[in-house]
């Protein structure tokens, strides 16, 4: 079909997750509730991290950096599903659903690349505690973080970019509760080879290198770990790592059970699993995080009695 007798797609329609009013009511109230708890806590975090001086360390600064990417992961989503269901509208512009696609792809590859370094500082401080000073050493940190930054919103900018060239006919209801690039995709009516094939590639390999640092990581930290004398030094070892762990194993499980499976559309299991590295996983990280560090718990404490004094 010729391109230029095309209607093009001005806006798409988001339909949700339920076509009931009464579920549709009940899911604004928990996304609502699960907002603010996931901007309220990862920002206790960043406060807590940058107000204790005993917290300004590597393992700290990924925390921060990770909170700061989860508070902005969730804000790109959920807000304009509230928006929505307030002013009783399923309608998202062209413009708005391609912003919202740049920034999605640089929020989760930026949550990727962080989960890798904070790994990688894991590994450093088991695996090589006496030169741990020495090699993750402030600069390091920093440029760690900013070479991630720039290499996802390149990334985001190469996928964009190559969706804004992708022809929308008439077909343009979203079976989900924002844009996820998979199933915008799938309503084009024009060639998706280039897409496709980026998706595969770039996006195969921006995923598959965090993901490979992690377990190389972590495979190094057992092998090591599994060599202490004691069992006390092995809890210990392990305890430092298992707040990670909890995180890349729920992250990482929800991508791999979207994106990774052969699929013609898009299901409701696809829709859940995408839902929990989306929302739930930026609300569960403070919890996970604080929960189960008594540093974190001490700072969280300490910032607490400081709000109240003011």
């Amino acid at each position: 079909m010729n391109r230029d007798n095309q209607t093009k797609v001005t806006e798409f329609f988001l339909l949700g997750l339920s076509g009931e009013s009464e579920q549709e009511e009940a899911l604004f109230g928990l996304f609502s509730w699960i907002y603010l708890v996931t901007i309220i806590g990862n920002f206790l975090i960043i406060l807590a991290i940058s107000c204790d001086r005993n917290l300004h360390t590597p393992m700290y600064f990924f925390l921060a950096n990770l909170s700061c990417v989860d508070i902005c992961f969730s804000s790109v989503t959920i807000p304009k599903t509230l928006v929505n269901h307030i002013l009783g509208s399923k309608s998202i512009s062209y413009e708005e659903c391609m912003t919202q696609i740049y920034f999605f792809i640089t929020f989760i590859n930026m949550d990727e690349f962080l989960l890798s370094v904070m790994a990688y500082d894991r590994y450093t401080a088991i695996c090589c505690p006496l030169h741990y000073a020495v090699i993750m050493r402030p600069k390091l940190c920093v440029l760690l973080v900013v070479v991630s930054w720039v290499i996802t919103n390149l990334h985001a900018l190469l996928h964009t970019l190559l969706m804004v060239q992708v022809t929308f006919c008439s077909t343009n209801a979203v079976h989900h509760f924002f844009c996820d690039p998979y199933p915008i995709l799938k309503l084009s009516c024009s060639d998706t080879f280039i897409n496709d094939l980026m998706v595969f590639t770039v996006g195969g390999l921006i995923f598959m290198i965090p993901f490979l640092c992690i377990i190389v990581s972590y495979v190094y930290i057992f092998s090591n770990v599994l060599k202490l004398p004691s069992t006390h030094g092995i809890r210990k070892a392990l305890s430092t790592c298992g707040s990670h762990l909890i995180v890349v194993s729920l992250f990482y499980g929800a991508i791999l059970g979207v994106y990774l499976h052969p699929s013609s559309s898009y299901s409701v299991q696809d829709t859940m699993a995408t839902i929990i590295f989306t929302v739930v996983t930026p609300l569960v990280n403070p919890f996970i995080y604080s929960l189960r560090n008594r540093d974190m718990k001490r700072a969280i404490r300490k910032l607490i009695l400081r709000i109240r004094k003011i």
